[in-house]
Parts: C-alpha cells; sequence; structure tokens
C-alpha cells in the first residue's frame, strides 16, 4: 500500500521535493490529473498496473483555498484565467491544479445524452458507444462522486425567480444533479471547495489511486511523447517550480501505455509538439466550448445570487437540437463577478448598479456549437481560434432571448443583455426588435467557456478522426487519450461526467486486453 499523505497534505511529488534529473518506469503514465487522467490512473492502478500520474499545475490542496475568486483564478486556473481565443472575446476557462477542471467546476454532473451517442453512433462509427454499454459506466461514477438530485434546500433565491418564470411560461425546468456530498451551500464553487464537499478529483479518485500505488507529480509539464515503430515508449518531461519557472529537474518516464489526459487545448498541443497521432490532419480542429453568457435581470425584492448552491435548477424546454440546441441554467454569481458580465458604466453609473446588486438573478446560455475552432502551437505558445459560425450565432441569439422572455415572466424590472455595447431590456421592449440589431461581429458578446471539447476526435475512420473507438491513436499503439478531447461533437451539457464515463470505458478496454 503507497503512502497516501504527507506532511503538506496528500502524497504528491512537487517541484519543491525534486532536485535533479529522474529515470522513472511503469505500465502506465497518464498525463493529466482532471477528470479523465484520474480515473483511468484509479482503475489501472487498482487492477494492479504500476502507474505515474504527470500534472503541470500546481498542487493545491483544500486547505489553501480562500473562497476568493481573484485568488482563484491565479493559483487555480490555466493563464491565471486570462486564456482567450485569438480575438480576444471568449475567456476559456480551465482549472491548472492537481485535480484540474473538476477542482473549479460549478459540480453540474450530466450524462450524455442519448440523441448525441446516436449522432456519435451514425456519423463517426462508434457502434460500441451505446447508451447500454455506457449505462454501467454513469452507475459506477454517480455513485463513487455521490451525484444526486439537489433537494429543495440547494434551491436558492436566484434559482426560484427562474422557477417562478417558467410556471408562467409553461417552460420546464429540472433540478440539477451534481457531484456535492452534504454540500456547505456557500456558493464558491469555481473557487475550489474549501469544505471538501465537492467530490472533485483532488479528494475523491486521485487519492484512491495514490493508496492503490500510482504516484502523482505536480508541476510537471510533459514536453514529449516517445514512440518508435509505431509504438509508444514514454514520455520526456520537466518539473517547473512554479514560483521562479526554473527548471528543478528533467524526467525520462518509460511505460508501455501512455494516456494523454491534458484537456482539449493542451492534448492536442503535446501530441503536436510530439509529431504523433495527426494522419488525419484533425488533431487541434474541431473545437466546440459551449460558449457561455450571463443574462442578468433586476428584481424588485432581495436575490442575492451568490448566497446558497451556485447552481440549484436548470431549463432543458430547448435543450434538443431540433427545439433550439441549448440549455438555460439559473446560476448566482459574486458582487465583483456581476459588476463584469454586464457594462454597468462608470461613476455614479457604477454606484447606483452596485447598490442594486443584492437584486440581481442570472440565468446561463449554454449553446450546442458546431465545433468550428482549432488549438494551433505559435512560437512558444498557442492560439485558440474560435468565432461563432453564423448558425451558433443564432442559437445564441435564440438562448439570449428565451433567457430574457424567462426573466419577465418572472417579474424583472430590467434585463441586462449580454453584449459588449450597453442593452438593457424594460418589460414593454420589444425584444426580437433589439436582437435584430446585432450582428455577428468578435466583441458582440461577453462570452465565457468552462466546457472546451473536441480537438483530438474519436472516429472509426481514421481518415477522419485522431483516435479510434477504443480511446487509442490510429496511429500509434500503446497511446491514448482520456479527455473531453475525444468528443466527436459538442455534448450539448456540461461534460465532466461524459469524461468520467468515458476514460472507464477506456480503461475497461485497456484491462481486457482489447487494445494494446
Amino acid at each position: 500500500m503507497a503512502t497516501l499523505f504527507s506532511s503538506h497534505g496528500m502524497a504528491v511529488t512537487q517541484a519543491h521535493d525534486v532536485q535533479g534529473d529522474l529515470k522513472l518506469a511503469a505500465d502506465v503514465i497518464v498525463i493529466g490529473s482532471g477528470a479523465g487522467g484520474a480515473v483511468v490512473a484509479y482503475e489501472l492502478a487498482k487492477a494492479g498496473r504500476s502507474v505515474l500520474v504527470f500534472e503541470a499545475g500546481p498542487y493545491v490542496p483544500s486547505a489553501s483555498f480562500t473562497e476568493d475568486f481573484a485568488d482563484a483564478m491565479d493559483t487555480l486556473y490555466a493563464e491565471r484565467g486570462t486564456q482567450a481565443n485569438v480575438d480576444g472575446d471568449l475567456l476559456v476557462l480551465q482549472g491548472r491544479c492537481v485535480g484540474g477542471s473538476t477542482v473549479v467546476n460549478g459540480c453540474v454532473a450530466f450524462r450524455t445524452p442519448d440523441h448525441v451517442l446516436r449522432r456519435w453512433q451514425n456519423e463517426f462509427g462508434l457502434t460500441d458507444l451505446t447508451m447500454e454499454a455506457l449505462t454501467p459506466h454513469f452507475e459506477k461514477v454517480e455513485k463513487h462522486l455521490h451525484i444526486q438530485r439537489n433537494g429543495a434546500h440547494e434551491i436558492n433565491a436566484n434559482a426560484h425567480a427562474i422557477m417562478r418564470g417558467c410556471e408562467a411560461l409553461g417552460v420546464s425546468w429540472q433540478p440539477f444533479e451534481r457531484n456535492v456530498k452534504a454540500c456547505a451551500l456557500t456558493g464558491h464553487c469555481l473557487s475550489g471547495c474549501a469544505s471538501d464537499r465537492k467530490q472533485s478529483m483532488l479528494v475523491t479518485y486521485l487519492p484512491w489511486a495514490i493508496s492503490h500505488g500510482a504516484r502523482l507529480f505536480s508541476d510537471t509539464r510533459v514536453q514529449r511523447i516517445v514512440s518508435s515503430v509505431g509504438r509508444v515508449e514514454g514520455v520526456l518531461a520537466e518539473v517547473i517550480d512554479p514560483a521562479t519557472g526554473q527548471i528543478k529537474g528533467r524526467i525520462q518516464a518509460t511505460a508501455k501505455q501512455v494516456i494523454v489526459a491534458a484537456g482539449a487545448i493542451q492534448s492536442p498541443l503535446l501530441l503536436q509538439r510530439s509529431g504523433l497521432a495527426n494522419g488525419s490532419a484533425q488533431l487541434g480542429k474541431n473545437f466546440a466550448c459551449h460558449p457561455s453568457t450571463m443574462v442578468v435581470a433586476e428584481y424588485a425584492e432581495r436575490i442575492d445570487s451568490w448566497a446558497g448552491a451556485l447552481l440549484g435548477i436548470y431549463i432543458d424546454e430547448w435543450a434538443h437540437p431540433d427545439r433550439g440546441g441549448f440549455l438555460l441554467e439559473a446560476g448566482g454569481a459574486g458582487p465583483v463577478e456581476l459588476s463584469g458580465v454586464t457594462d454597468p458604466g462608470t461613476g455614479i453609473a457604477y454606484m447606483n448598479y452596485m447598490q442594486r446588486v443584492g437584486h440581481l438573478a442570472g440565468l446561463v446560455t449554454l449553446i450546442h456549437d458546431r465545433g468550428v475552432g482549432r488549438i494551433e502551437a505559435k512560437d512558444d505558445h498557442y492560439q485558440i481560434h474560435y468565432r461563432l459560425s453564423d448558425e451558433d450565432f443564432a442559437h445564441m441569439l435564440a438562448a439570449i432571448r428565451a433567457a430574457a422572455q424567462v426573466h419577465f415572466a418572472a417579474g424583472a424590472l430590467r434585463v441586462y443583455l449580454p453584449t459588449v455595447q450597453q442593452n438593457i431590456l424594460t418589460p414593454g421592449d420589444d425584444i426580437n426588435a433589439v436582437l435584430a440589431t446585432i450582428r455577428n461581429q468578435p466583441h458582440t458578446f461577453r462570452m465565457v467557456s468552462y466546457h472546451p471539447q473536441g480537438t483530438c476526435r474519436m472516429g472509426s475512420d481514421p481518415a477522419q478522426s485522431v483516435v479510434g473507438p477504443s480511446g487509442e491513436t490510429h496511429e500509434v499503439k500503446g497511446l491514448f487519450v482520456a479527455d473531453a478531447s475525444i468528443f466527436p461533437t459538442s455534448v450539448v451539457v456540461n461534460p465532466q461526467v461524459t469524461v468520467y464515463a468515458l476514460a472507464s470505458y477506456i480503461a475497461e478496454g485497456i484491462l481486457s486486453g482489447t487494445t494494446a
């Protein structure tokens, strides 16, 4: 049995523990410790495989979480929370720490919609990825992560206002299911859960993997995957001091299998640096991200949208692509964040807005985008090329229209459209006329994404995809990808459970011997 804890918390080898170069060997190397990497590491370690996990980000134990969003952005997020597309109008937020984005997400847990799986089967040859085949994996991770539907006490005033609007319009809504155990209702999910109630990889699969012998290295950036004659051999990595940026040591690690789980941005970049898995020319392409906006409204009553569970209910009326292809999620935010998702003005206008901040409620739009973006290495950095297609722009407008209608049906006094140029609607305004003046061009909307997907597309045809149905790359035996980058299309809903289930499915295939 491995040592599970150390003086600083979980047994993680950090930069300050490394003095000089290392040569390591294992059965399996896992790159990334988020939703995909943690699940694969646990399943393989539990089965007796020796496992090394390399995480580029730092190890930040829950005891260090401050519940301050600005501090969390600086310590837990990729690029300190500034990662954006080339145009600069889409903020792409990802965790960059031990546990990855599971540490900083909103806990929302959806199974992959069946219509999405059917499309993957029909269009991408993934005939084994049926709901029947994945259900055991969904059930397993849901049990492990305590995924349950929100109770009445977990639905705050923000959500209740949205429920009122839905009832007035006859619109369908549902309580969220979340991976939370006895939620403390602090509303700080996006800053990490200081009470360990969020069942992230930081407090579940990673310590479980370590208990079965897995070794976890933080501050460790894999530079290149090494292969020979079409078979993976290992990786070359650098351990970097997060405080100084200095290289503390280099790692040469060998393994029969390497699982890339660095996320939909870093996974294709690593494969590009390694010169691997791009025979289809699809590597880095098909980037989707559920670009989201927050439609904020002011109510006469006090809302305090930051109080209680961050996310209480969602509107599924338009979730199916045939009905619109978007979700609306009742989500709150803190006072500072609420000043950033609208244009509150300056001076007296700003003061007036902030005096009413406790009366604001949020409704987040989440569209099923078409995967038109790409990730590209650029000098020593990288670029996210992403603009809304005309079709996605139309769906974005439809989602904003629906959100405004729900707010007004709930009795909102005014609605702040999520446009860069200030647009404030009142109940008597013609919503359609206002939206008709908005054009599809950069810097139109205030957009954010927590859900990067695609870029290492899964499919049966090597000419059209990066990995096959087992998660193994078409061109290199023993090299797998197990994160949201393998999604053939956007999944419409929050993707973490899809990643967990696919990672479990891929691990099962590896253990069964049906893959390399």
